[in-house]
């Protein structure tokens, strides 16, 4: 959860103004939360409570504005819309929660898709949701970068063999999960630590901070986020936002992930 958070801070700044290197300053004062952070906190805080997503989502998608899709701020602002058949990679940047408070796998995807549903109802918006679900349901039970990505490309049909300096030189703005999910697990899978994955993710550009926000919420359970990076990112948040994840965390038992007691690979 925090990992999408903070994937997403650091990666606002170039989400329009794309860098191609892996070299550049992780936090920066133009830095800020976007609608993933958001959306993200939103259905933490729902499934905390046990609530229905679409009141989670228009209530504090109407609190706090920002850059939202058309499809998206039109169903916000509608509260007799239901799902608009989105493949869009929202589905995919806000659903962290649904792994990281489930009880198992099962019930993982099950929450996944109750979060989802919402809005992103098309089959292929569903499908990058439950990618990224298993992906961290995986990483948190100990599974290796080479065991996620073999489930993933035989459970999801997701073409995971490219490197990062592959997908890098020809990737460009793609919002729609089979154009983001590949990418960010791959971004994920190949990072060293948590900050290299979300350089990873920065770096090949596109959808910047929707990229980081899915790696950042996979490499969070297999990595940890450092107690810096964590402390560095407290100031771009509001305290609401603070105290959701601080309760989501006391829910499964520290404000850090399981992995973060573990040595890196």
């Amino acid at each position: 959860m925090l990992g999408a958070v903070i994937g997403d801070i650091v990666g606002s700044v170039y989400e329009f103004d794309n860098i191609k290197t892996k070299d550049f300053p992780f936090f920066q004062d133009r830095c800020r939360f976007t609608d993933d952070t958001i959306c993200t906190l939103a259905l933490a805080e729902c499934l905390l409570d046990g609530g229905d997503p679409a009141i989670y989502l228009r209530r504090w998608c109407r609190e706090y504005e920002s850059s939202y899709g058309f499809g998206f701020r039109r169903w916000v602002h509608d509260d007799n819309a239901g799902p608009y058949n989105s493949w869009g990679n929202g589905a995919a940047m806000r659903v962290s929660p649904a792994a990281y408070l489930a009880k198992n796998h099962q019930d993982a995807l099950r929450l996944a898709e109750h979060i989802t549903q919402v809005t992103h109802d098309h089959p292929r918006g569903l499908l990058g949701a439950a990618a990224v679900t298993t992906a961290i349901w995986l990483a948190l039970s100990g599974a290796t970068a080479a065991e996620i990505r073999k489930q993933i490309e035989r459970q999801y049909r997701y073409d995971l063999g490219r490197r990062v300096d592959e997908i890098r030189p020809s990737y460009e703005f793609n919002e729609s999960c089979d154009g983001t999910v590949p990418e960010a697990i791959t971004c994920a899978l190949e990072a060293q630590d948590f900050e290299d994955a979300i350089r990873n993710a920065i770096s090949i550009g596109g959808d910047s901070d929707t990229v980081a926000a899915i790696t950042g919420s996979i490499a969070e359970a297999l990595f940890g986020i450092p107690s810096d990076l964590r402390t560095a990112a407290m100031p771009f948040l509001r305290d609401r936002f603070i105290e959701v994840l601080n309760r989501s965390y006391k829910s499964v038992g520290s404000f850090q992930s399981k992995r973060d007691s573990k040595s890196t690979r």
